[in-house]
């Protein structure tokens, strides 16, 4: 497993079908390494802190096997570009660890952090604008490729390349099955 590459954004206006709203969704790739504190990332902002950011959802972490995924259904919805790394809103772009292999509770020890998984990102209307197309949410809830929030157990720092140690939790809720229920929970669902 691996930090393919490390992600951070400030907050900005975002064009959605709910008008313009201040997000911190859009995130660029960085070079050398990050420092990391209790709040996250050095450099990076959440514009909703109810549902992004503070302790328990400090960093944002992704899958990068499901960007090919993502990259076919932008291109049958007739959107242009390729996604780069940070696309999904993520801090950390991690490679060889998807959200069936996730348990609420898991460590990943970085080379000098350790963080807790914590919760799925739960998708929203602005994932939808920066994506390009409206389904971009319900095809989040249908694939189950939703990633998950970790919290910061010891600070450091952090560099793409790095690479990771899964340390099991208790294993009671995995990543996956806990979106899943959530998920259906959700209005309109």
């Amino acid at each position: 497993m691996q930090l393919q590459s490390l992600n951070t954004g400030g907050v900005l206006p975002l064009d959605t079908a709910q008008g313009r709203v201040p997000s911190g969704i859009v995130k660029r790739p960085q070079t050398g390494r990050i420092g990391v504190t209790r709040l996250g990332l050095a450099g990076d902002a959440q514009a909703d802190h109810e549902v992004h950011g503070g302790p328990a959802k400090a960093i944002y972490a992704y899958p990068t096997e499901h960007y090919a995924f993502w990259q076919t259904v932008r291109g049958q919805a007739k959107v242009a570009g390729e996604l780069a790394h940070g696309a999904m809103g993520e801090n950390l772009s991690l490679c060889g660890l998807l959200e069936g292999q996730v348990w609420m509770g898991d460590r990943l020890r970085f080379p000098d952090c350790e963080l807790i998984v914590t919760a799925p990102r739960i998708p929203c209307f602005k994932f939808a604008a920066v994506m390009g197309f409206a389904q971009a949410v319900s095809l989040m809830a249908q694939s189950g490729y939703c990633g998950f929030y970790l919290a910061v157990h010891r600070e450091g720092s952090l560099a793409a390349g790095d690479s990771v140690e899964l340390i099991p939790g208790p294993r009671e809720l995995r990543i996956d099955e806990h979106f899943r229920a959530v998920m259906r929970k959700k209005p309109g669902r």
